[in-house]
């Protein structure tokens, strides 16, 4: 999937969990408020400005805008396990409508909170990551993407072997320590 779709795909994703949450403060009979979405990363947000700009466009394809029907508050860890917690927390305690993130935000998240929706994106597992019991039936208040690139790996190398039989040799570019690595080892 290119970039720019996988963005828009996660931002849409987010807007649907922003939905859900809207829905059941509805349900529970709360006034209806402006809602708060959490962006909650692990790393710099300085890194993800694409990533960013890809969500504000996809809430605002599904009608929400920020600032005027909803809020979005932006939180980065940069690689500090222990502030993640923090941020999750206050996410969680606070609470927003829906907290957006990556991988370790979403399992920072999860541990902070059984109620507030979670809304993720991985390249990874998120059965394996311990996000949701399996993919059919995530269960809890977590639900995502995953592009399992890494998986699709051994399919594509297998149809490449088809296509040229007679390679002698095949490089795979990934980064050190992707699934793709420890998958490979795995075989």
């Amino acid at each position: 999937m290119p970039d720019m779709k996988r963005r828009e795909f996660i931002a849409l994703l987010g807007g649907g969990g922003l939905l859900l949450a809207a829905k059941v403060k509805r349900a529970r009979g709360q006034q209806a408020a402006m809602p708060v979405v959490g962006f909650l990363r692990s790393a710099s947000l300085t890194d993800a400005t694409q990533l960013i700009d890809a969500f504000r466009q996809g809430l605002k394809e599904i009608g929400y805008v920020e600032g005027q029907n909803v809020a979005i508050e932006f939180r980065s860890a940069n690689n500090d396990h222990d502030h993640l917690t923090a941020l999750a927390t206050d996410f969680a305690r606070r609470p927003v409508a829906v907290i957006v993130g990556n991988v370790l935000a979403a399992i920072a998240a999860k541990a902070a909170t059984t109620t507030v929706p979670i809304v993720f994106a991985t390249g990874s597992d998120p059965v394996r990551d311990g996000l949701v019991t399996s993919l059919n039936r995530p269960g809890g208040n977590v639900t995502g993407v995953s592009f399992f690139a890494a998986r699709l790996g051994a399919k594509r190398l297998e149809q490449l072997r088809q296509l040229v039989p007679t390679a002698t040799t095949i490089a795979v570019l990934v980064a050190p320590g992707s699934d793709a690595v420890s998958e490979r080892r795995d075989h």
